[in-house]
């Protein structure tokens, strides 16, 4: 039996609210996935075996890594900075590796730690003959080839997820993002970025768009994994237009949640099928067929919020979600770009300015366009390309007003010059992939994985 009083709908949106916090406490957090491959055979690893994914696992705890297990399977590991501040490494379904950093005061401590992170990764795989890719979509193996991680949720997921939509499965298995985390001071504070990042996803996505290949050639998009998420499952993806309407907030933003049916509930280390059922009624009347007595607790809303896989996504902090993964410069690229938009009020001002007349059905459509054209898409009478070197100078106004300086003096803004070569060339990470396979690799992929790998 439950030991709890029923959750009210308040209680779930006071659950998101509680991450309001005032302007010098707003941190930055990256997460970034990359794919594992064998170098001699270029197949994604296993978990077990003696260069499998386990084995990368136990070998990172020389680092201070502390395993996190699940079923007597480590499937995660933790480790605490000298400030009390947590990041993690957790798999993705297909054994993508994540580093979910711990929220950091700038992008110069980001990049140290992502550095930090790869150099300790990389000293690992080069004993297990492994290496590790940032691309968007993985580039040689189909669907088949790829080891599926003993986790449980995951069991679920792949259960459900055909149901739904026909790349769902491929989501899971072959695709790699990076990915920013944002603070904000209110609700209002919450409202306004939520729109502008929202509206802004596509201009990201095609900016950072690297996952041209598919099973050992081109697949015809810029950025392939995007392209899965516009038919993953249309009940928990997407543009959400309901965010740029009148009245949206915390509010309307747990009614959407509740709406989505769930996948799981976690009890102990079990995770129990409750896939497409409604947690408006696991919070009222429960599912006493399967967890008799037992009703929704706010740790269950927080795991179901986890199942949301909106462009952006909203928890106790914003997610940014529109990013091919890809090489560690972008990874601070990333983080860069947003908190130069969104953590300098003027620069969120000027960005705004940029989308608030684009229509609700652009979003979408824009959302669509850029996994084929990339840079080269149109909204409102522009090209994505011009809207995204406006958007980059204003992202180094926002970074130079921040003033946040590394040991060496120099502020945040050095980290967008990848970018900004991106934007003004008008030529996407994929399309120069594109130039290299079909030039000097002469439609040989292995090179990716030797030129690219970390």
């Amino acid at each position: 039996m439950a030991d709890h009083e029923p959750l009210t709908r308040d209680q779930l949106i006071g659950a998101m609210s509680k991450g309001m916090k005032p302007r010098d406490q707003w941190r930055i957090g990256a997460e970034h996935e990359k794919f594992g491959f064998d170098r001699s055979t270029l197949r994604r690893p296993a978990y077990e075996g003696p260069n499998g994914i386990k084995a990368m696992l136990d070998g990172l705890t020389r680092f201070g890594w502390k395993p996190v297990e699940e079923a007597g399977h480590v499937i995660a590991l933790e480790r605490t900075n000298a400030d009390g501040l947590t990041s993690s490494i957790s798999l993705e379904p297909g054994g993508q590796f994540e580093l979910s950093g711990a929220p950091l005061k700038d992008v110069h401590e980001i990049c140290n730690e992502t550095g930090q992170h790869l150099m300790e990764v990389k000293q690992v795989a080069d004993q297990l003959n492994l290496g590790f890719l940032g691309t968007g979509f993985d580039p040689m193996w189909a669907r088949e080839d790829v080891p599926v991680m003993p986790k449980g949720r995951y069991v679920i997921m792949r259960s459900y997820m055909p149901k739904k939509g026909s790349l769902g499965l491929d989501m899971m298995l072959r695709t790699c993002t990076i990915q920013s985390n944002l603070d904000f001071e209110s609700e209002a504070d919450m409202v306004a970025k939520f729109r502008v990042s929202l509206a802004l996803q596509p201009i990201a996505t095609a900016l950072f768009a690297n996952s041209p290949f598919t099973e050992g050639k081109p697949n015809g998009f810029l950025t392939a994994r995007a392209n899965v998420w516009t038919d993953t499952d249309p009940d928990r993806t997407g543009m959400l237009d309901f965010v740029f309407r009148d009245g949206f907030g915390f509010e309307r933003y747990a009614d959407y949640a509740l709406d989505v049916p769930m996948y799981f509930a976690k009890r102990g280390d079990a995770y129990v099928d409750l896939s497409g059922r409604s947690f408006r009624q696991f919070m009222t009347d429960g599912f006493d067929d399967v967890l008799p007595g037992d009703r929704a607790t706010l740790k269950d809303w927080g795991d179901h919020l986890t199942t949301l896989f909106p462009e952006v996504r909203l928890k106790q902090y914003l997610e940014m979600r529109g990013a091919d993964g890809g090489p560690w410069s972008r990874i601070c690229a990333l983080q860069a770009f947003w908190a130069g938009i969104l953590y300098d009020a003027p620069s969120q001002a000027a960005a705004w300015d940029l989308v608030k007349d684009w229509a609700i059905e652009d979003h979408e459509r824009l959302r669509r366009d850029v996994t084929r054209l990339g840079l080269k898409a149109e909204v409102a009478g522009r090209t994505v390309r011009e809207v995204a070197v406006d958007l980059i100078e204003i992202a180094r106004q926002g970074l130079k007003n921040r003033a946040r300086f590394s040991g060496g003096m120099v502020d945040e803004r050095g980290y967008l010059s990848e970018l900004e070569d991106i934007a003004d060339s008008g030529v996407t990470p994929a399309e120069r992939l594109l130039e290299l396979y079909n030039g000097e690799w002469q439609g040989d992929l292995t090179r990716l994985y030797r030129d690219f790998a970390y």
